[in-house]
């Protein structure tokens, strides 16, 4: 087990007494970092300056891993939360590490506290510290930013396919933005899942609010409305827009005879309100 030493008061005391020239030595170490403070701070509310001191306390105490890593999870939790960049929090505890020891050589010079022997062991205890921190927040980091996406995820995938009821056998999908490989997968499996749970008779996909489409992504709607008329369900396409249907000729695709298109949403809902 690693022996430790314990870094007295006095240079605790030095340290706080030279607060000032620490916070200049490490901005001029942090180059890409100290233009980006006062954003981090606005963006973020993380106080690079005051977190620098935190994080100095909890190296140089021999009894604080504990707080240590605790401190290592919460900015590990805050730079996900605004996505800051990873890179910035590199460079900023390497800095944090070569300013320490800077200040401790200039401390050892005027005091001659350690020798060579403490010195060792010294780098070995403050810079395992120092990794320990980079350690914890790096898997905080990871592994909240993963339940983050997870969870954006799982409300892209509800938002991005609303059904909406508007009598008991009938439903529209209004589609909007863009649609990419991933959102038609989602797209024909909650279609057909609804199908089979509402027991949708007519389904309305209005495409008035998606510009273009590649063509993969045409191909694969194509299906979808298959399957569709393969549980029974009849579907109306209203919203084409001209560039669409200029690929969907080019690629071939047709429409079937049960499958029914309106230029506008409203034409489809005169149809089927005021037709009757």
């Amino acid at each position: 087990m690693l022996e430790k030493i314990f870094i007295d008061e006095d240079f605790k005391k030095y340290f706080k007494s030279h607060k000032q020239d620490f916070e200049n030595h490490l901005l001029n170490q942090a180059v890409n970092v100290r233009d980006k403070i006062d954003d981090i701070l606005k963006f973020g509310e993380i106080d690079l300056i005051n977190n620098a001191h935190k994080l100095i306390n909890f190296i140089i105490d021999g009894e604080k891993q504990a707080e240590l890593r605790l401190f290592a999870k919460q900015e590990g939790i805050a730079w996900a939360t605004h996505s800051l960049t990873l890179s910035f929090k590199l460079e900023w505890v390497q800095a944090i590490r070569r300013t320490l020891w800077s200040f401790l050589q200039k401390f050892n010079n005027q005091t001659q506290k350690f020798n060579l022997d403490a010195i060792f062991l010294l780098e070995k205890q403050l810079n395992n510290n120092v990794d320990d921190f980079l350690n914890s927040f790096f898997i905080s980091y990871s592994t909240f930013k993963d339940s983050l996406i997870l969870a954006q995820r799982e409300v892209v995938e509800k938002l991005s396919v609303p059904i909406i009821p508007i009598t008991p056998t009938i439903c529209i999908l209004p589609l909007i933005g863009t649609i990419d490989s991933f959102r038609t997968t989602v797209l024909e499996e909650k279609v057909l899942t609804e199908i089979n749970r509402l027991q949708i008779e007519t389904l309305i996909i209005d495409l008035s609010g998606i510009a273009e489409m590649e063509n993969k992504v045409i191909e694969h709607l194509m299906k979808t409305i298959y399957g569709t008329s393969m549980m029974g369900c009849r579907t109306i396409i209203t919203g084409l827009r001209p560039d669409v249907v200029r690929q969907m000729i080019n690629l071939g695709i047709k429409f079937d005879k049960e499958t029914k298109t309106f230029g506008t949403l409203q034409q489809a809902l005169n149809e089927f309100f005021i037709g009757k």
